[in-house]
């Protein structure tokens, strides 16, 4: 939708608009929508509308319905939602969720409407959101291409305007790949900040979930209604929870770090190298303080497969060995998961703690890390490979060579599209240490203000 977040609830607090024609006008895009982009795998319109009645009715009785009052929200089909069936895009997982997860019951009771559940990679395995069992996910910048993954329905249903923010998951950058294909802003956040509570694993020590948005205030919205401590989740961390408090007015005094040689390692086209370059420097001139930092071991792949894909063979051993039906790409690496060892994974889980203290000596003497959110911009649907200033590369190694990384730090970061001619728009990812989602949200929210950072809406949305 092009009205933001924060704009429906204020309007609907105030009476100047109703959550039941906000919400009957995104579902109705939603299934306009849907046989051309194939965004959605369930539309839950009666439900949905009736909420809206209902978050109306609370109005015209003097209550606030919350901060995210009459909010249409999509929502990844591996998040439960009580009474709805959780698909995790999968041939044969199909379970109606009893309750909800921590972050739906934090959405709802924050006035917000979730309005459908989006389309993933297979059980958020991969970063295309081609799905062997729904068909792919299409883009709405341009359909013939990927919106990523493994997200990529959450994305595309914010660059659709379908809906003015998403709920996603991200494990290796789910998040924010999606959202720089998609031309949003994705924020992940630091493990243990969300709850997991009701939410499909992939990797648990590793997954998080994040939204994605139009703007940084709608991002800094949602973040503000779902973060903090859940007692159920054995993950979450009970830490206070610190929103920003008060618009930037430069970026005097932040200090920012571009690793090497990460940045130059990672496969890149020419036109995501240039737009990095020249988006830094317009942080710079902003006031921040720009500086290369020599960090050898910060670097992919590292050990991330045997870290993340023990973890995934836990989840998923007992339906391999039963035979259950995988897609093709995902039967592939569930079969490469089930055979990590466990001596691999304790090497794996060394080398882990080794990355998180390298990057705490650099926050130290640094504020945050940039890189580009991704080496590629486009991905087309079919293709295995994208091209970079090296040649073809395999997709996954373009998409996810800036974001896997982070979750094994733990840390939080926000991809944010740069103010650009190109469709998509180039994507910057900026990190902060551990708990500094604020910071984040601060930075980024000034970047947006001054023009440095854009998100876009597919035309005709």
């Amino acid at each position: 939708m092009k009205v933001s977040a924060a704009t429906i609830a204020a309007e609907v607090k105030a009476g100047s608009r109703t959550a039941a024609e906000t919400v009957a006008a995104s579902l109705d895009e939603i299934e306009a929508q849907q046989p051309r982009l194939n965004i959605a795998t369930f539309v839950d319109r009666d439900a949905a509308l009736e909420r809206a009645a209902e978050i109306d009715r609370a109005v015209s009785a003097g209550e606030d319905p919350g901060p995210l009052a009459g909010v249409p929200v999509a929502l990844k089909d591996l998040i439960d939602h009580a009474g709805r069936v959780t698909t995790c895009g999968s041939s044969f997982y199909r379970e109606v969720a009893e309750r909800s997860a921590t972050v739906v019951e934090r959405l709802e009771a924050a006035g917000a409407v979730i309005v459908s559940r989006t389309g993933l990679h297979e059980f958020a395995f991969g970063f295309s959101s081609e799905n062997h069992w729904f068909g792919p996910v299409r883009n709405p910048l341009d359909p013939e291409t990927s919106p990523g993954g493994s997200s990529g329905g959450s994305a595309a249903a914010v660059a659709a305007g379908q809906v003015p923010v998403a709920i996603g998951t991200d494990t290796g950058g789910s998040v924010r790949v999606p959202a720089a294909l998609c031309g949003q802003f994705g924020l992940k956040v630091t493990h243990g900040r969300v709850p997991l509570t009701g939410v499909f694993p992939l990797a648990p020590s590793l997954d998080t979930v994040g939204p994605i948005a139009a703007t940084v205030d709608d991002l800094t919205l949602v973040y503000s209604v779902v973060a903090g401590d859940d007692p159920d989740d054995p993950w979450s961390a009970p830490r206070p929870v610190v929103t920003p408090s008060a618009r930037l007015p430069d970026l005097q005094g932040v200090r920012i770090g571009i690793p090497v040689p990460w940045v130059d390692d990672v496969p890149t086209s020419e036109e995501v190298a240039a737009a990095f370059a020249e988006t830094v420097g317009r942080l710079q001139a902003l006031g921040a303080q720009v500086t290369e930092v020599e960090a050898p071991s910060l670097t992919p792949p590292g050990m991330i497969r045997e870290a993340s894909y023990g973890e995934v063979a836990t989840i998923h051993r007992t339906w391999w060995t039963q035979g259950r039906e995988y897609g093709p790409e995902v039967a592939a690496r569930i079969e490469e998961a089930v055979g990590v060892t466990l001596d691999e994974y304790v090497e794996a889980r060394r080398w882990r703690a080794a990355l998180t203290h390298v990057a705490a000596r650099l926050f130290r003497r640094i504020d945050l890390l940039a890189t580009p959110a991704t080496g590629v911009t486009v991905k087309k649907i079919g293709d295995d490979t994208v091209e970079t200033t090296r040649g073809p590369v395999p997709y996954r190694t373009a998409l996810s060579g800036f974001t896997a990384l982070v979750n094994h730090l733990g840390c939080p970061a926000l991809v944010a599209p740069a103010a650009s001619e190109t469709t998509p728009p180039p994507g910057l990812q900026l990190v902060a240490p551990w708990w500094r989602e604020h910071r984040l949200l601060e930075v980024a929210g000034l970047a947006e203000r001054e023009g440095v950072f854009c998100s876009v809406t597919a035309s005709g949305s």
